[in-house]
């Protein structure tokens, strides 16, 4: 059976895809010098619409989301995918329309097909919708501001929410769902994680004994990289595009991971600290490991990186790269540059990558890669019977009720209480936040409580006590650790 073009054309449906600059050459025309002046960087996100086509506008608003504060690889790509599958349900579900011709009736029809299928497999989680519509939102934003819609699609209402700084009216949505959530927060007890990490990413048996069947090559890299998330709260991305030297030196003890905004969520940059045990393992896996992936590459002439950033010095506050005339900091480097950095030594040939974590090719290890390993280490532990279901997120949701429990003992002791004392949530809320803060308004005659917050910023003592935690945490996992499991059939 014969198809014309036009036949194959028209049965493409709306589609997001990544730009390949080197691929983009017509008739010997410089392409890619084009897409370069015009903004599109390699792997930027566009969308085509059914038959291939590409809509112009939509796709500017896409590459502009940088500027209208969505600068993380993960954000916009989160953005492209959401508005793809809106102009996917309008042209199957609503009569080929186009996302420009979108109204309220739609964006509702779209609600009670994604959050209210009959199906319960085909409904999508109420934050899910919610980022939807944040995108369709950001879309309505920039299209005014375009001039490209007269008015609003969508209906939009005043609400009072409540925030650190009082109840604040804001505007939403009418079709948001705020403040739902159909799931509740997935977490491991300690325990539970070391049997997932050791039987899922390590080849151990539940029993504590070696696989004989376990061929698995990487499995204390990846082992490594899910302590550091569960020790430090880190996201995935924020994790996984680390650089060599931001990691913490071995002398310290602190364990102390800078993370600059151009990596951290909303551009917050903020500073998380690792287990003892844990910045030991990185500094062996990177004098070890790591540094005979990257001889074995070079050896192969695996280095020869095109458009690679060359980096002649580094520090942790900062990079010295060729062609640029001042130092490069950390903050400035994005996901994209991070993957390009390679250092090279005084006679320009090229040392590696500084990207921390590497594959066996000794080329970075992208987020899909630690996705797919999580997603293979659950499927190994279904296989003895153990159901885990275990992604990044879930570690970091591990971290923070660990960490919140051990914050909590350690002010309780801090204010001379008993540990064993059982604790309503309301007195907790009040020991922690409103008690001491209701008590220093008032000795300070302040109308309102969030006037003393500007307080918290001074209190040096905070970052002793999440040290001391993490101390605690230290001891405590070093006594799991040290417990020996007999070996089967003893």
């Amino acid at each position: 059976m014969s198809v014309t073009v036009e036949e194959a054309a028209a049965e493409v449906l709306v589609a997001s895809h990544r730009t390949v600059t080197g691929l983009a050459t017509v008739d010997g025309a410089d392409v890619s010098g084009v897409l370069r002046r015009a903004g599109v960087e390699e792997g930027q996100r566009f969308v085509l619409m059914p038959a291939g086509s590409y809509d112009v506008h939509l796709n500017r608003m896409i590459r502009d989301l940088p500027s209208w504060g969505v600068r993380s690889t993960n954000g916009q790509e989160a953005y492209c995918s959401d508005l793809t599958l809106v102009c996917r349900f309008l042209h199957e579900g609503r009569g080929g329309k186009t996302i420009w011709e979108m109204n309220g009736a739609d964006l509702r029809a779209l609600k009670q097909a994604r959050l209210f299928a009959a199906n319960p497999d085909e409904r999508i989680e109420y934050g899910t919708w919610n980022r939807m519509v944040a995108s369709l939102d950001k879309w309505v934003q920039w299209s005014l501001d375009a001039e490209l819609l007269t008015e609003e699609p969508f209906r939009y209402v005043d609400k009072v929410v409540m925030t650190p700084h009082g109840a604040v009216q804001v505007r939403v949505n009418a079709e948001a769902e705020p403040g739902r959530s159909d799931r509740p927060i997935r977490f491991l007890p300690y325990e539970d994680y070391l049997l997932w990490r050791d039987v899922g990413l390590r080849g151990f048996l539940p029993d504590g004994g070696r696989d004989p069947k376990w061929r698995g090559r990487n499995g204390e890299r990846n082992a490594l990289f899910a302590d550091l998330l569960v020790c430090t709260g880190m996201r995935l991305t924020e994790a996984s595009c680390l650089l060599v030297p931001e990691a913490p030196p071995l002398a310290h003890g602190r364990g102390a991971f800078h993370l600059s905004k151009s990596t951290t969520k909303r551009e917050k940059a903020r500073t998380v600290y690792a287990r003892r045990r844990v910045v030991r393992d990185l500094h062996h896996y990177l004098t070890i490991e790591r540094d005979e992936v990257v001889q074995r590459t070079r050896e192969a002439g695996g280095y020869i990186w095109r458009n690679g950033h060359r980096v002649l010095r580094s520090s942790r506050q900062a990079l010295l790269v060729e062609g640029r005339p001042r130092a490069w900091a950390y903050a400035g480097i994005g996901y994209e540059d991070r993957l390009r950095l390679v250092s090279v030594d005084a006679q320009g040939s090229e040392l590696g990558p500084l990207w921390l974590w590497l594959g066996e090719g000794g080329q970075p290890l992208k987020s899909s890669t630690w996705q797919s390993a999580f997603r293979r280490a659950n499927e190994r532990c279904a296989g003895f019977g153990l159901d885990f279901d275990v992604h990044p997120h879930t570690l970091r949701h591990t971290f923070a009720v660990h960490m919140l429990g051990l914050l909590l003992r350690q002010t309780i002791r801090a204010m001379g209480m008993a540990e064993d004392r059982r604790f309503t949530l309301a007195q907790i809320k009040r020991m922690l936040i409103g008690n001491p803060m209701r008590k220093l308004q008032l000795l300070l005659g302040h109308t309102q409580e969030r006037t003393v917050y500007l307080y918290l910023d001074v209190l040096d003592e905070a970052q002793e006590i999440v040290l001391a935690a993490l101390a605690e945490w230290d001891e405590q996992a070093a006594v799991l650790d040290s417990i020996e499991v007999p070996e089967a059939g003893l």
